[in-house]
């Protein structure tokens, strides 16, 4: 039904289905269904894979557990007005910014890391809080903690903006794509001489993860032709090799 449904909605838009590059949606197992049975090119939506990718990444136990301790250490200050007051006037005395903790959504990958560089930011102002309150006093990070906290958000800040530039409702992104993988391949995601391990993990890790989705012929054939008849990229992020038959 939802295969005809869409099919039907392309009629009642006046757009031709012969005429339709792609269809971009997310891994639902219906609308993955659905491409196959119309013989529709599938694009997935790549905010969804670059979450997808920063999940594959974040693949670690010591991860897993210092975000743990970030999502306790929120829980504490939103359900306690004695402590979201108590962290205002230490953030006085520490000439902190007047910020509140940041919640993270389990589906928005985004908010986990501003959830994380909150709590970077307010460490000297929370650890003080939860050591006045002996009931609290166990929610303190460890310095093993923020050591791996600081390694995730060195890997995943600079990845913030590419999902806000192509989660947009108002314009053209596809061409966008392949731009935005070189730039996270050549600089964004490319080892730093000062990053730890970890932080070099997850890049290559995310890096392998989106290599490895947009590889296949039909997809990268698609993101070329979306790049070349955008006039700000043309051939430049696509091999030599491609052009003549992009062209």
């Amino acid at each position: 039904m939802i295969a005809q449904g869409l099919k039907d909605m392309l009629s009642e838009w006046d757009l031709a289905e012969e005429k339709l590059s792609a269809i971009t949606t997310d891994n639902g197992a219906n609308v993955v269904k659905v491409a196959a049975l119309n013989g529709w090119i599938r694009q997935q939506c790549f905010g969804h894979r670059l979450h997808l990718a920063i999940e594959n990444g974040l693949k670690d136990q010591r991860v897993t557990r210092a975000v743990r301790v970030c999502k306790n250490i929120v829980s504490a200050f939103s359900y306690s007005w004695k402590k979201k007051k108590a962290l205002m006037k230490v953030q006085q005395e520490l000439n902190l910014p007047q910020h509140k903790l940041k919640t993270a959504c389990v589906t928005r990958w985004g908010s986990m890391q501003m959830m994380i560089a909150r709590v970077l930011e307010q460490r000297k102002a929370i650890t003080q809080v939860l050591s006045e309150d002996k009931k609290s006093r166990h929610l303190v990070p460890s310095w093993a903690d923020l050591d791996v906290l600081e390694a995730v958000s060195k890997a995943l800040s600079p990845l913030l903006e590419f999902t806000d530039a192509l989660s947009g409702e108002e314009y053209v992104t596809i061409s966008f794509v392949k731009p935005v993988l070189h730039i996270l391949n050549s600089r964004v995601l490319a080892e730093e001489e000062d990053d730890v391990e970890l932080t070099k993990t997850i890049k290559t890790s995310i890096l392998r993860y989106l290599k490895e989705k947009y590889s296949d012929p039909i997809t990268e054939e698609l993101l070329d032709t979306a790049s070349f008849v955008d006039p700000r990229f043309k051939a430049t992020y696509i091999s030599a090799h491609n052009v003549p038959t992009i062209q």
